[in-house]
């Protein structure tokens, strides 16, 4: 599978050139008030259409009712949905099917036993995204906290599942993330920023260069023992 960089969060069109400019496949923008990345959906509509043609545009949103994800497809015209909330497997499969969009459904994981959720919702969802599950606190979001959990957790997980890995990464630990993981898609948002959401060019781009550096040493390294 060809591997794959998002960079999350996107809210400003200097964030969202760095991104394309660092050669982000996928860019993320959020759709969640208590979020500092949330956009309103005219400034959606500018940097989606900014974006068309250039990346893969993911729309994120949390637990929202068909009203609000009728007017992000309107406004946005993303080309994947991102639900970060509690939606159920059944809620994901409405969605996918009302809205004829492709839906990538965020899992939180803590521990090993979160790991059995995957399974109903990889038989709906064209991507299962693996996030640290958040603490629980009121403050907390339902992600891009800046944490990330056990890698281990997912060093075995069935080649086949499409998943991308998200949750405290950062310029700094990206190849680690891969090395354990084996992991081809990343999600990057609070690790590329200078504050809660203001990205930093110079991380975006540090970023997508580990990334790929780290995904090169991987294949010449299955390439030797093949």
């Amino acid at each position: 599978m060809q591997p794959l960089v998002k960079i999350c969060g996107l809210n400003s069109l200097a964030a969202l050139d760095a991104a394309l400019q660092a050669g982000a496949d996928l860019v993320g923008f959020v759709r969640y008030p208590r979020s500092p990345r949330h956009l309103t959906l005219d400034e959606g509509r500018e940097l989606s259409a900014r974006a068309k043609g250039k990346a893969v545009r993911v729309a994120l949103t949390v637990d929202a009712d068909d009203e609000e994800l009728a007017n992000i497809l309107e406004a946005l015209d993303p080309d994947l949905l991102q639900l970060h909330g509690e939606e159920t497997p059944e809620r994901v499969a409405e969605v996918r099917s009302r809205f004829g969009r492709a839906v990538m459904k965020a899992v939180g994981i803590a521990e090993k036993a979160d790991l059995g959720r995957l399974a109903a919702y990889a038989e709906i969802a064209d991507r299962i995204l693996l996030d640290a599950k958040p603490p629980k606190t009121a403050e907390a979001l339902p992600g891009g906290n800046g944490l990330s959990f056990d890698w281990r957790l997912v060093a075995g997980l069935d080649p086949k599942l499409s998943f991308m890995l998200s949750g405290g990464l950062a310029p700094e630990n990206v190849a680690a993330a891969i090395g354990l993981t084996g992991a081809r898609a990343l999600d990057v948002s609070s690790g590329v920023e200078r504050a809660p959401g203001e990205k930093d060019p110079e991380r975006i781009e540090a970023f997508v260069r580990a990334a790929r550096a780290a995904w090169a040493d991987l294949d010449k390294a299955k390439d030797k023992v093949a």
